[in-house]
């Protein structure tokens, strides 16, 4: 039977992708389960060879700057002779079967241009079976296969709330660029009635709306409500710089998780979504930013 791939073994690969190292018991409390479950959905998913725990060094670091992607055409009667000596030799760090012009391609890490050419003219020329070969020579590394994070199984779903529409679509345009489905109203009461009826994985809250403290009233409802406590909470005002400043409470007394004062950047509001969103909790069913 092929292993079920749940969002909780989902979260607990997402975590561990970030940092391998992060321990049973952190991963335990950041998701809200028992250390127990997490060490046997490791368990399990590593003997079943879902996913495999290893080191993955970085060529530069350890003296392989020169890495080249090998294109092999090969006598498809000695294929798999050919593949295995390849896998043999131990500057191939990984060989694909391919489609197209060339039949293999296999990943390579030198020390030099000079090892380079001896590997091609000594190793790959010794192979018989081996037709014809290309090489293209890596320059830079933008991103490698350590920093590629499992994508989820839906876009994180973010509801904006604020009365100014320009605000709102501001922010759902930055937000939906960056991959996220957003969803907006105008007021916390709207707001309420939306979550209710399909939770969001974060709020982005405006304070003044219908009232001068419409959005901590609706942070407060929310907070109160066993089926939304748990929505990561973002405030977004201008109130800092309004006569009503005095009304705001302290930060550490707010109903929320985090509160950015208005003009927001676009980048602090997509970093600050990020943080907030990850690892998310499992569900239960450029431009400046002004008020």
């Amino acid at each position: 039977m092929p292993y079920e791939f749940d969002a909780l073994d989902r979260q607990i690969v997402s975590i561990l992708q970030q940092d391998g190292r992060t321990p049973n018991v952190e991963v335990a409390r950041q998701l809200g389960v028992s250390e127990a479950t997490v060490r046997k959905r490791l368990d399990r998913m590593i003997s079943e060879d879902v996913i495999h725990v290893t080191a993955v060094p970085n060529p530069f670091k350890v003296g392989l700057p020169t890495i080249t992607f090998l294109t092999v055409g090969v006598d498809l009667a000695q294929l798999d002779r050919v593949t295995d000596r390849l896998a043999r030799l131990p500057e191939v760090r990984a060989i694909y079967y391919t489609s197209g012009e060339s039949d293999l391609i296999a990943e390579v890490w030198l020390a030099s241009a000079d090892d380079l050419l001896h590997f091609l003219t000594r190793c790959i020329a010794s192979i018989p079976g081996i037709r014809e070969t290309a090489t293209s020579h890596v320059l830079r590394t933008i991103k490698d296969g350590s920093r590629w994070q499992l994508p989820p199984l839906h876009p994180a779903r973010i509801l904006v709330v604020d009365d100014d529409p320009d605000f709102a679509e501001i922010a759902s345009r930055i937000l939906g660029a960056e991959g996220y489905e957003v969803t907006s109203a105008p007021c916390g009461e709207d707001a309420l009635a939306s979550m209710r009826v399909a939770q969001p994985d974060l709020v982005i809250l405006d304070i003044m709306m219908q009232g001068m403290l419409d959005g901590l009233r609706t942070a407060q409802e929310m907070r109160s409500d066993s089926t939304l406590r748990s929505i990561p909470i973002l405030l977004v005002t201008s109130i800092g710089d309004s006569p009503f400043s005095g009304f705001l409470p302290r930060t550490d007394s707010l109903p929320a998780d985090n509160v950015l004062f208005k003009p927001v950047e676009a980048s602090t509001l997509v970093s600050e979504t990020r943080r907030l969103l990850r690892p998310r909790p499992l569900r239960r069913d450029g431009a400046g930013l002004t008020k």
